[in-house]
């Protein structure tokens, strides 16, 4: 393991890679956010809610 650091610096792999793992958090964070379920802001969005069609009610047939 020893051998490994001396061909990679260990400040700047260790910089590096917390750059790497806060940019991954980010953008993991960001896509949860524009999902409607895991948004936690918001809240999950609601359909519209569906307008109730009026039905005539049906006429008893005029009996003659």
């Amino acid at each position: 393991m020893w051998r490994i650091w001396r061909l990679f610096d260990p400040v700047r792999t260790m910089v590096a890679q917390g750059v790497f793992l806060f940019a991954l958090a980010a953008m993991i964070h960001l896509i949860l956010l524009s999902t409607n379920k895991f948004n936690w802001l918001d809240g999950p969005k609601m359909a519209p809610a569906k307008t109730a069609q009026i039905v005539p009610a049906a006429t008893p047939a005029a009996k003659s």
